[in-house]
């Protein structure tokens, strides 16, 4: 970081999709490497943490899996308020999810600006044969917002890791701007660093990914 040495780091990501495109099949592969083949339905949202170790640098994931069902849309705002990044997925299958993550966005975009690291996401690659949404498409699209877009299989485990690791990244470079934005005593944006938690630290023992799962609500 800015002063080079090595720092713990809490970032909020938040999970947006409709009902049934498997945002709780990706957190639950990620967190805890499990995958249900009977669909699970998240009542309001559940909390997911991750602990994960970036060049020496210590980062906790507090990711928030959102309800997709449209009774719960309401709610949203209170869930990825003050968040760093957000996942919004869709799934390949069905077109319509497809379009309600471009209203997720213009949400996000309305209320966060433009600090908050998106990615946009195709789930359930498994069903490729089944596809609705043009891959083309997706990738002009999250490009045209800013956003990054990632093709991911809860089911066959893929895509995932790349996924939150290089949201990780970018989350992290946010934080390194702004860090030394303060440092330098210039205006900066704050609003990823409203949650953001930058403390010195020293490396931790193993380089490799560790994390601990649990859900509420």
């Amino acid at each position: 970081m800015a002063s080079g040495r090595n720092k713990s780091l809490t970032f909020k990501v938040v999970l947006l999709g409709e009902g049934c495109v498997g945002k709780t099949s990706v957190v639950l592969r990620y967190c805890e490497n499990k995958f249900y083949d009977k669909h699970i339905t998240t009542l309001q949202a559940s909390f997911f943490t991750k602990k994960l170790n970036i060049a020496g640098n210590r980062v906790t994931l507090s990711i928030w899996d959102t309800a997709g069902q449209e009774r719960f849309h309401a709610l949203g705002p209170i869930y990825y308020r003050d968040s760093n990044g957000a996942v919004l997925l869709y799934d390949i299958t069905d077109e319509d999810s497809f379009q309600k993550v471009k209203g997720w966005v213009k949400e996000l975009r309305k209320i966060l600006g433009n600090d908050i690291c998106l990615c946009i996401v195709g789930n359930k690659t498994d069903l490729d044969k089944d596809r609705n949404v043009s891959a083309q498409e997706a990738e002009r699209y999250a490009e045209s917002v800013g956003a990054e877009h990632y093709h991911t299989s809860a089911k066959l485990n893929l895509g995932i890791e790349e996924l939150f690791l290089n949201l990780c990244k970018r989350m992290m470079q946010v934080a390194i701007v702004d860090e030394r934005a303060r440092i330098n005593n210039v205006p900066y944006s704050g609003t990823a660093r409203r949650s953001l938690q930058i403390v010195d630290a020293e490396p931790e023992d193993s380089g490799t990914s560790s994390g601990t799962c649990c859900s509420s609500g």
